[in-house]
């Protein structure tokens, strides 16, 4: 694996003339960051050898890179999801191919169903801490110590001076959020209400079908993580509704806004 994502990041290297030490993955409908980008060089997965493709509505499939008030910063515009059929392995390939590429903090953002009652549609979410509900995780297997630790600790999955940084960030600008714990869980079925009591018992404020295998990856190969979850939906059970991607997409657009100022605010801090 260490040769094909060797190769991966050196052709970004050779596709990039910036060097960003700052990465964000976008979730479902939360692309409008991208548009406050200077001198912009994109790149799509397609022509990156070795990588997945994503299938999913909402993610658009390239990397962007950029200027951000000044700063490098490598987009992701989409992400991969290990319900689309990839091995977990596969779904975190980006996030070591970020690592041989000289990214040093991982931004991680998605949309999601909101468990914690004091939330609504529209919340950011810091993520704190995860609950991986998923099947497997990206470490299963032989280890290569050129990338990582054979056993990686997961005391702060989400490092608690970024996890600062967007507080104060979000209080300067006056965007409401919350912050919580942020349950993985495979997919493609949105949850049913016994399995959102379950969670909750757990202890999760969030749940919804990303997130976790980037962030253990991370963790792993050692870039630091921060967490952003856009509640754009209540979870089965709570809200009185059924569940439509078309209304997720819609209401992660309509909080864009506020993550894309969020994010504008952090990376500045950074």
């Amino acid at each position: 694996m260490y040769e094909k994502v060797l190769e991966s990041a050196e052709y970004l290297k050779g596709r990039i003339s910036l060097s960003p030490k700052i990465a964000v993955v976008l979730g479902s409908g939360l692309g409008d960051i991208v548009e406050s980008l200077t001198d912009t060089e994109t790149v799509e997965y397609g022509d990156i050898p070795n990588f997945p493709q994503s299938t999913v509505k909402g993610h658009a499939g390239r990397m962007v890179a950029g200027r951000l008030k000044g700063t490098p910063v490598l987009i992701m515009q989409g992400r991969f999801h290990f319900f689309e059929g990839y091995s977990m392995k596969e779904v975190a390939y980006p996030v070591f191919v970020m690592k041989l590429f000289g990214i040093e903090k991982l931004v991680l953002t998605n949309a999601c169903g909101g468990i914690n009652e004091s939330f609504t549609p529209g919340t950011i979410m810091l993520i704190q801490d995860f609950i991986n509900l998923m099947p497997s995780n990206p470490l299963i297997g032989i280890n290569d110590e050129r990338f990582g630790p054979r056993f990686p600790d997961m005391t702060e999955p989400y490092n608690l001076e970024l996890l600062e940084l967007a507080g104060k960030t979000a209080d300067k600008l006056s965007i409401p959020y919350g912050k919580g714990v942020y349950a993985g869980f495979p997919g493609p079925y949105y949850e049913t209400a016994a399995e959102i009591r379950m969670i909750r018992g757990f202890g999760a404020d969030a749940v919804g079908m990303s997130t976790v295998p980037e962030t253990i990856a991370a963790n792993y190969l050692g870039i630091k993580v921060l967490g952003l979850a856009v509640i754009t939906n209540m979870a089965t059970g709570i809200q009185k509704v059924k569940h439509s991607h078309e209304r997720v997409i819609e209401t992660a657009n309509k909080a864009s806004k506020d993550l894309t100022n969020l994010l504008r605010g952090v990376i500045e801090g950074i």
